[in-house]
C-alpha cells in the first residue's frame, strides 16, 4: 500500500469516528489534526499541486474556453434561441397548461402527496 492510501485510510478513519458521534470536542480536534496532517504531507501538498495545475494549467484554459465557446458562439445561440421559440409556439403553452392542469388536478395532488410522502420518509430513515 503506498504512502497516500496509509495517510488516506487513516485519515478517513478519523473522520468517520468523528461523524459516528464519538467525543465531540475531541473527534473535532482529530478530525481537523488529521485533515491538516494530510494537507502538510507530501502526498497532499501533491494532490494540491495536481489540481491547481489542472485548474491553471493549459488543460483547465482550454476546457474554459470550450465551455465559453459553447456558451457564446453559434451552437449556444442557436440552443437558446431553439428554448425561446419552444416556450413562445402554440406546443409550448399547450405543454405548460396541460402540466398546469395535471398539477391542479386531483391526481396530480395525489402525486404531489406521494412524492412528499416518499420524500419525508426517506429523509426520516436517514435520520435513524
Amino acid at each position: 500500500m503506498s504512502d497516500f492510501e496509509q495517510q488516506l485510510r487513516g485519515w478517513w478513519a478519523k473522520l468517520t469516528a468523528w461523524l459516528r458521534g464519538g467525543q465531540s470536542g475531541e473527534g473535532t480536534r482529530k478530525a481537523k489534526a488529521a485533515l491538516q496532517d494530510f494537507r502538510d504531507s507530501d502526498t497532499g501538498r501533491k494532490a494540491e499541486a495536481a489540481f491547481r495545475d489542472l485548474r491553471e494549467g493549459e488543460v483547465g484554459r482550454k476546457a474554459e474556453a470550450a465551455i465559453r465557446d459553447l456558451r457564446e458562439g453559434e451552437t449556444g445561440r442557436k440552443a437558446r434561441e431553439a428554448m425561446r421559440d419552444l416556450r413562445d409556439s402554440d406546443a409550448g403553452r399547450k405543454a405548460r397548461e396541460a402540466m398546469r392542469d395535471l398539477r391542479d388536478s386531483e391526481a396530480g395532488r395525489k402525486a404531489q402527496a406521494a412524492f412528499r410522502d416518499l420524500r419525508d420518509g426517506a429523509a426520516n430513515r436517514d435520520k435513524s
